[in-house]
Protein backbone atom coordinates (compact mmCIF):
# COMPACT_ATOMS: atom_id res chain seq x y z
CA UNK A 1 0.00 0.00 0.00
CA UNK A 2 0.63 3.72 -0.11
CA UNK A 3 0.24 6.64 2.34
CA UNK A 4 -0.38 10.44 1.59
CA UNK A 5 1.60 12.07 4.16
CA UNK A 6 1.71 15.67 3.43
CA UNK A 7 0.25 18.15 0.76
CA UNK A 8 1.95 21.82 0.35
CA UNK A 9 0.30 24.36 -1.76
CA UNK A 10 1.21 27.34 -3.53
CA UNK A 11 -1.18 30.27 -4.80
CA UNK A 12 0.24 33.23 -7.26
CA UNK A 13 -0.14 36.96 -5.99
CA UNK A 14 -3.06 38.11 -8.31
CA UNK A 15 -6.26 37.34 -6.88
CA UNK A 16 -9.38 37.99 -8.90
CA UNK A 17 -12.85 38.12 -7.95
CA UNK A 18 -15.66 36.80 -10.42
CA UNK A 19 -17.40 40.02 -10.37
CA UNK A 20 -14.17 41.69 -11.97
CA UNK A 21 -14.03 38.64 -14.11
CA UNK A 22 -17.01 39.64 -15.41
CA UNK A 23 -15.80 43.02 -16.14
CA UNK A 24 -13.16 41.59 -18.01
CA UNK A 25 -14.71 38.84 -19.90
CA UNK A 26 -17.53 41.57 -21.20
CA UNK A 27 -14.92 44.01 -22.23
CA UNK A 28 -13.14 41.24 -24.02
CA UNK A 29 -16.29 39.02 -25.59
CA UNK A 30 -18.78 41.57 -26.50
CA UNK A 31 -17.99 42.33 -30.30
CA UNK A 32 -18.24 38.45 -30.66
CA UNK A 33 -21.89 37.53 -28.93
CA UNK A 34 -24.95 39.12 -29.45
CA UNK A 35 -26.43 37.59 -26.48
CA UNK A 36 -22.91 38.35 -24.46
CA UNK A 37 -24.84 39.32 -21.15
CA UNK A 38 -26.69 35.93 -21.18
CA UNK A 39 -23.68 33.81 -21.94
CA UNK A 40 -21.75 36.04 -19.16
CA UNK A 41 -24.21 34.48 -16.61
CA UNK A 42 -22.28 31.39 -16.36
CA UNK A 43 -19.41 33.46 -14.33
CA UNK A 44 -22.06 34.44 -11.78
CA UNK A 45 -24.43 30.78 -12.05
CA UNK A 46 -21.07 28.87 -11.23
CA UNK A 47 -20.18 28.97 -8.16
CA UNK A 48 -16.95 30.35 -8.21
CA UNK A 49 -15.99 33.53 -6.17
CA UNK A 50 -12.43 34.32 -6.25
CA UNK A 51 -9.54 32.69 -8.48
CA UNK A 52 -5.62 33.63 -8.36
CA UNK A 53 -3.71 34.13 -11.29
CA UNK A 54 0.37 34.68 -11.89
CA UNK A 55 -0.10 37.97 -13.50
CA UNK A 56 -2.56 40.62 -12.77
CA UNK A 57 -5.92 41.21 -15.24
CA UNK A 58 -4.42 44.30 -17.00
CA UNK A 59 -1.86 41.80 -18.77
CA UNK A 60 -4.68 39.35 -19.95
CA UNK A 61 -5.85 42.49 -21.87
CA UNK A 62 -3.12 42.75 -24.32
CA UNK A 63 -1.55 40.05 -26.60
CA UNK A 64 1.79 38.04 -25.68
CA UNK A 65 3.60 35.63 -28.02
CA UNK A 66 3.39 31.88 -27.48
CA UNK A 67 7.58 32.16 -26.60
CA UNK A 68 6.29 35.26 -23.99
CA UNK A 69 3.98 33.26 -22.21
CA UNK A 70 5.30 30.14 -22.21
CA UNK A 71 9.05 31.79 -20.68
CA UNK A 72 6.80 33.38 -17.75
CA UNK A 73 5.62 29.73 -17.69
CA UNK A 74 8.83 28.12 -16.87
CA UNK A 75 10.04 30.91 -14.42
CA UNK A 76 6.73 30.95 -11.88
CA UNK A 77 6.63 26.89 -12.10
CA UNK A 78 10.07 26.75 -11.41
CA UNK A 79 9.20 29.37 -7.90
CA UNK A 80 6.15 28.11 -7.29
CA UNK A 81 7.07 24.34 -7.25
CA UNK A 82 9.65 25.31 -5.18
CA UNK A 83 7.23 26.60 -2.32
CA UNK A 84 5.14 23.94 -2.84
CA UNK A 85 7.88 21.57 -1.91
CA UNK A 86 8.76 23.46 1.13
CA UNK A 87 5.15 23.53 2.12
CA UNK A 88 4.79 19.84 1.85
CA UNK A 89 8.21 18.40 3.48
CA UNK A 90 7.61 20.49 6.73
CA UNK A 91 3.92 20.39 7.25
CA UNK A 92 3.16 19.85 10.62
CA UNK A 93 1.09 17.13 9.95
CA UNK A 94 4.06 15.07 9.42
CA UNK A 95 5.52 15.29 12.99
CA UNK A 96 8.80 15.90 11.47
CA UNK A 97 10.58 17.44 8.16
CA UNK A 98 11.32 15.29 5.76
CA UNK A 99 14.57 16.20 3.99
CA UNK A 100 14.49 16.99 -0.40
CA UNK A 101 17.38 13.83 -0.02
CA UNK A 102 15.09 11.57 1.19
CA UNK A 103 13.26 11.85 -1.60
CA UNK A 104 13.52 8.92 -3.86
CA UNK A 105 10.95 9.98 -6.84
CA UNK A 106 9.72 13.09 -8.26
CA UNK A 107 6.64 13.05 -10.51
CA UNK A 108 6.12 16.02 -11.95
CA UNK A 109 2.33 16.83 -13.86
CA UNK A 110 1.43 19.50 -16.10
CA UNK A 111 -0.67 20.71 -19.28
CA UNK A 112 -0.27 24.68 -19.49
CA UNK A 113 3.35 24.71 -20.57
CA UNK A 114 6.28 23.71 -22.12
CA UNK A 115 10.16 23.02 -20.76
CA UNK A 116 12.90 20.62 -21.83
CA UNK A 117 14.63 19.85 -19.64
CA UNK A 118 11.52 19.69 -17.11
CA UNK A 119 10.79 21.91 -14.32
CA UNK A 120 11.73 18.62 -11.78
CA UNK A 121 14.73 19.12 -13.39
CA UNK A 122 15.38 22.78 -12.68
CA UNK A 123 13.95 22.32 -9.61
CA UNK A 124 16.51 19.69 -8.27
CA UNK A 125 19.04 22.18 -8.52
CA UNK A 126 17.76 24.50 -6.49
CA UNK A 127 16.77 22.36 -4.02
CA UNK A 128 19.16 19.81 -2.23
CA UNK A 129 17.87 16.67 -3.85
CA UNK A 130 19.87 13.96 -4.61
CA UNK A 131 20.94 13.71 -8.01
CA UNK A 132 20.08 9.88 -8.16
CA UNK A 133 16.32 11.06 -7.86
CA UNK A 134 13.89 9.59 -10.23
CA UNK A 135 12.74 11.62 -12.55
CA UNK A 136 9.24 10.55 -14.40
CA UNK A 137 7.20 13.78 -16.44
CA UNK A 138 3.77 13.53 -16.75
CA UNK A 139 2.15 15.90 -19.87
CA UNK A 140 -1.15 16.13 -21.45
CA UNK A 141 -3.01 14.44 -18.72
CA UNK A 142 -5.19 17.68 -18.10
CA UNK A 143 -7.35 18.16 -14.88
CA UNK A 144 -6.74 14.12 -14.47
CA UNK A 145 -3.04 14.50 -13.76
CA UNK A 146 -3.00 14.88 -10.80
CA UNK A 147 -5.20 11.94 -9.31
CA UNK A 148 -3.01 10.30 -12.61
CA UNK A 149 0.30 10.93 -10.40
CA UNK A 150 -0.87 9.99 -7.27
CA UNK A 151 -1.46 6.67 -8.91
CA UNK A 152 1.41 6.28 -10.53
CA UNK A 153 3.43 7.17 -7.40
CA UNK A 154 1.50 4.28 -5.35
CA UNK A 155 2.68 2.39 -7.96
CA UNK A 156 6.27 2.89 -7.60
CA UNK A 157 5.52 2.84 -3.75
CA UNK A 158 3.89 -0.73 -4.11
CA UNK A 159 7.18 -1.95 -5.87
CA UNK A 160 9.14 0.26 -3.28
CA UNK A 161 7.69 -0.03 -0.10
CA UNK A 162 10.89 2.13 1.48
CA UNK A 163 10.47 5.00 -1.14
CA UNK A 164 9.18 8.53 -0.08
CA UNK A 165 7.92 10.32 -3.58
CA UNK A 166 6.92 13.55 -4.50
CA UNK A 167 4.29 14.21 -6.90
CA UNK A 168 4.31 17.94 -8.06
CA UNK A 169 1.54 19.20 -10.04
CA UNK A 170 1.84 22.58 -12.03
CA UNK A 171 -0.88 24.62 -13.61
CA UNK A 172 -1.07 27.93 -14.90
CA UNK A 173 -4.00 27.94 -16.97
CA UNK A 174 -4.20 32.00 -17.16
CA UNK A 175 -1.20 31.76 -19.89
CA UNK A 176 -3.09 29.62 -21.75
CA UNK A 177 -5.72 32.44 -22.97
CA UNK A 178 -5.74 33.56 -26.43
CA UNK A 179 -6.81 37.16 -26.58
CA UNK A 180 -7.75 36.27 -30.19
CA UNK A 181 -9.81 33.34 -29.42
CA UNK A 182 -13.43 34.90 -29.33
CA UNK A 183 -14.87 30.82 -29.72
CA UNK A 184 -17.51 30.56 -27.13
CA UNK A 185 -15.23 27.63 -25.69
CA UNK A 186 -12.79 30.41 -24.44
CA UNK A 187 -15.33 32.69 -22.67
CA UNK A 188 -16.63 29.84 -21.02
CA UNK A 189 -12.94 28.48 -20.27
CA UNK A 190 -12.13 32.27 -18.71
CA UNK A 191 -15.31 31.72 -16.45
CA UNK A 192 -13.70 28.53 -14.96
CA UNK A 193 -9.93 28.12 -15.32
CA UNK A 194 -6.84 29.58 -12.62
CA UNK A 195 -3.78 29.12 -11.74
CA UNK A 196 -2.17 26.63 -8.85
CA UNK A 197 0.46 24.72 -7.73
CA UNK A 198 0.35 21.63 -5.17
CA UNK A 199 2.90 18.94 -4.46
CA UNK A 200 1.88 15.69 -2.53
CA UNK A 201 4.29 13.14 -0.51
CA UNK A 202 4.06 9.59 -0.51
CA UNK A 203 5.61 6.79 0.70
CA UNK A 204 5.37 3.17 1.01
CA UNK A 205 4.58 0.75 3.86
CA UNK A 206 8.16 0.72 4.93
CA UNK A 207 9.01 4.02 4.99
CA UNK A 208 5.56 4.89 6.99
CA UNK A 209 6.89 2.75 9.57
CA UNK A 210 9.63 4.83 10.52
CA UNK A 211 8.02 7.80 10.59
CA UNK A 212 7.47 9.27 14.37
CA UNK A 213 4.16 10.86 14.33
CA UNK A 214 0.83 10.73 15.13
CA UNK A 215 -1.71 11.54 12.52
CA UNK A 216 -4.63 9.84 10.48
CA UNK A 217 -3.22 9.29 6.61
CA UNK A 218 -5.42 8.59 3.21
CA UNK A 219 -3.87 4.99 2.47
CA UNK A 220 -4.24 4.41 -1.09
CA UNK A 221 -5.64 0.56 -1.03
CA UNK A 222 -6.28 0.60 -5.19
CA UNK A 223 -6.46 2.74 -8.37
CA UNK A 224 -8.06 2.70 -11.50
CA UNK A 225 -7.51 4.63 -14.97
CA UNK A 226 -9.93 4.25 -18.19
CA UNK A 227 -9.98 5.59 -21.08
CA UNK A 228 -13.15 6.35 -23.67
CA UNK A 229 -12.73 5.16 -26.69
CA UNK A 230 -12.93 7.78 -29.79
CA UNK A 231 -13.39 10.86 -27.79
CA UNK A 232 -10.24 12.93 -28.20
CA UNK A 233 -12.40 15.84 -28.83
CA UNK A 234 -14.51 16.33 -25.82
CA UNK A 235 -11.58 18.77 -23.81
CA UNK A 236 -7.86 19.22 -24.72
CA UNK A 237 -5.75 21.69 -26.64
CA UNK A 238 -5.47 22.75 -30.28
CA UNK A 239 -2.08 23.99 -30.94
CA UNK A 240 -1.81 27.25 -32.33
CA UNK A 241 0.79 29.97 -33.81
CA UNK A 242 -0.37 32.15 -30.38
CA UNK A 243 -0.41 28.54 -28.04
CA UNK A 244 -2.70 26.77 -26.31
CA UNK A 245 -6.07 26.74 -27.89
CA UNK A 246 -8.72 25.19 -25.61
CA UNK A 247 -11.07 22.43 -27.11
CA UNK A 248 -14.09 22.46 -24.06
CA UNK A 249 -17.20 20.15 -25.22
CA UNK A 250 -21.11 21.56 -24.00
CA UNK A 251 -21.65 17.43 -23.70
CA UNK A 252 -19.43 16.52 -20.74
CA UNK A 253 -21.90 16.76 -17.67
CA UNK A 254 -23.68 14.36 -20.21
CA UNK A 255 -20.84 12.46 -20.64
CA UNK A 256 -19.92 12.13 -17.02
CA UNK A 257 -23.52 11.23 -16.56
CA UNK A 258 -23.72 8.07 -19.14
CA UNK A 259 -20.43 6.56 -18.97
CA UNK A 260 -18.58 7.49 -14.87
CA UNK A 261 -20.92 5.09 -13.09
CA UNK A 262 -20.24 2.24 -14.85
CA UNK A 263 -16.48 3.09 -14.33
CA UNK A 264 -17.22 3.42 -10.56
CA UNK A 265 -19.48 1.04 -10.25
CA UNK A 266 -17.15 -1.69 -11.79
CA UNK A 267 -13.58 -0.27 -9.43
CA UNK A 268 -15.79 -0.83 -6.65
CA UNK A 269 -17.18 -3.99 -7.43
CA UNK A 270 -13.32 -5.13 -8.19
CA UNK A 271 -13.08 -3.99 -4.44
CA UNK A 272 -16.03 -5.74 -2.92
CA UNK A 273 -17.65 -2.45 -1.88
CA UNK A 274 -21.21 -0.60 -2.90
CA UNK A 275 -21.41 3.08 -3.62
CA UNK A 276 -23.32 3.17 -0.56
CA UNK A 277 -20.10 1.83 1.71
CA UNK A 278 -18.22 5.36 0.20
CA UNK A 279 -17.63 8.68 2.58
CA UNK A 280 -15.86 11.74 1.03
CA UNK A 281 -15.18 11.66 -3.49
CA UNK A 282 -12.47 14.11 -3.22
CA UNK A 283 -12.81 14.65 -6.58
CA UNK A 284 -11.41 17.54 -8.85
CA UNK A 285 -14.35 19.73 -9.21
CA UNK A 286 -14.00 20.68 -13.26
CA UNK A 287 -17.25 22.56 -12.75
CA UNK A 288 -20.71 23.47 -11.23
CA UNK A 289 -22.39 21.39 -13.85
CA UNK A 290 -19.56 18.64 -13.41
CA UNK A 291 -20.19 18.15 -9.55
CA UNK A 292 -24.16 18.25 -10.17
CA UNK A 293 -23.56 15.35 -13.02
CA UNK A 294 -20.86 13.36 -10.36
CA UNK A 295 -23.57 14.18 -7.70
CA UNK A 296 -26.52 12.91 -9.81
CA UNK A 297 -25.01 10.03 -11.53
CA UNK A 298 -23.31 8.36 -8.66
CA UNK A 299 -26.21 9.41 -6.09
CA UNK A 300 -23.64 11.68 -3.67
CA UNK A 301 -25.01 13.81 -1.15
CA UNK A 302 -23.96 17.34 -1.27
CA UNK A 303 -22.04 16.66 1.85
CA UNK A 304 -19.67 13.89 0.31
CA UNK A 305 -18.39 16.48 -2.26
CA UNK A 306 -18.39 19.23 0.12
CA UNK A 307 -14.55 19.73 0.03
CA UNK A 308 -14.59 19.96 -4.18
CA UNK A 309 -17.24 22.87 -3.95
CA UNK A 310 -15.22 24.66 -1.44
CA UNK A 311 -12.16 24.52 -3.14
CA UNK A 312 -13.92 25.72 -6.07
CA UNK A 313 -15.38 28.27 -4.70
CA UNK A 314 -11.90 29.91 -3.75
CA UNK A 315 -9.71 28.99 -6.93
CA UNK A 316 -11.56 28.03 -9.33
CA UNK A 317 -10.54 24.78 -11.87
CA UNK A 318 -6.77 24.93 -11.78
CA UNK A 319 -6.61 21.45 -14.08
CA UNK A 320 -4.30 18.91 -12.30
CA UNK A 321 -3.46 20.56 -9.21
CA UNK A 322 -6.98 20.96 -8.01
CA UNK A 323 -7.60 17.62 -6.56
CA UNK A 324 -4.70 18.08 -4.15
CA UNK A 325 -6.42 21.13 -2.89
CA UNK A 326 -9.35 19.03 -2.32
CA UNK A 327 -6.90 16.86 -0.15
CA UNK A 328 -5.37 19.61 1.46
CA UNK A 329 -8.74 20.99 2.00
CA UNK A 330 -10.47 17.72 3.37
CA UNK A 331 -7.20 17.24 6.02
CA UNK A 332 -7.66 20.61 7.24
CA UNK A 333 -11.04 19.56 8.26
CA UNK A 334 -10.40 16.20 9.12
CA UNK A 335 -13.78 15.21 9.56
CA UNK A 336 -13.47 11.77 8.48
CA UNK A 337 -12.76 8.76 10.72
CA UNK A 338 -10.47 6.00 10.20
CA UNK A 339 -13.85 3.37 9.30
CA UNK A 340 -14.89 4.90 6.29
CA UNK A 341 -13.58 4.53 2.71
CA UNK A 342 -13.05 7.62 0.15
CA UNK A 343 -12.74 8.26 -3.46
CA UNK A 344 -10.10 10.53 -4.95
CA UNK A 345 -11.24 10.70 -8.47
CA UNK A 346 -10.49 13.04 -11.84
CA UNK A 347 -11.55 13.53 -15.34
CA UNK A 348 -9.38 14.71 -18.45
CA UNK A 349 -8.17 14.82 -21.89
CA UNK A 350 -8.54 11.16 -23.71
CA UNK A 351 -11.31 11.28 -22.54
CA UNK A 352 -10.45 9.42 -19.63
CA UNK A 353 -10.84 8.76 -15.77
CA UNK A 354 -8.81 8.59 -12.59
CA UNK A 355 -9.94 6.58 -9.41
CA UNK A 356 -8.56 5.79 -6.30
CA UNK A 357 -9.81 4.37 -3.17
CA UNK A 358 -8.59 5.08 0.04
CA UNK A 359 -8.89 4.83 4.02
CA UNK A 360 -7.76 6.56 6.62
CA UNK A 361 -5.47 5.03 8.73
CA UNK A 362 -3.67 6.21 11.97
CA UNK A 363 0.30 6.22 11.90
CA UNK A 364 1.64 6.15 15.38
CA UNK A 365 5.29 5.98 16.47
Amino acid sequence: MSYVLSIGTSLPDYQLSQSDAIQFAREMFKDSFQDIERLLKSFTNGDIESRQFVKPLEWYFANHSFQEKNRVYIEMALKHSIDAVQACLTNERLGQTVLPEQIDAIIFVSSTGLSTPSIEAKLMNALPFRKSTKRMPLWGLGCAGGASGLSRAHEYCQAFPEAFVLVIAVELCSLTFQQGDKSKSNLIGTSLFGDGIACALLCGDEARRNLDCNSLFPKILNTQSMLMEHSEDVMGWEFTDEGFKVIFSRDIPAIIQQWLKRNVDTFLEQNQLEINKIGPFLAHPGGKKVLDAYKKSLSMSDSQLEFSKRVLAKHGNMSSSTVFFVLEEHARRNKIGIEKYGLIGALGPGFSSELLLVSWERVEA
